[in-house]
């Protein structure tokens, strides 16, 4: 089992897979909005989303647990 965690402050501008999804190795979970930059929070890996703990409008601060894959 995969956490992907914030690496950064920052705020959850959009949340692109959903518990339940396939993903791939790189492909996006959420983008993150910070000083008007967009960042994608990616897969390090291929699974399944098990548990997301974010949702749109959410401030994360680093090291927050973002998503569980397995």
């Amino acid at each position: 089992m995969a956490e992907v965690r914030a690496e950064m402050v920052a705020n959850v501008w959009k949340v692109v897979a959903a518990e339940g999804d396939h993903v791939d190795d790189g492909d996006t979970l959420v983008i993150l909005e910070s000083m008007k930059m967009e960042i994608p929070v990616v897969a390090e890996g291929p699974g399944v989303v098990t548990t997301m703990h974010v949702a749109e409008g959410d401030v994360v601060q680093e090291g927050d647990l973002i998503a569980t894959i397995s």
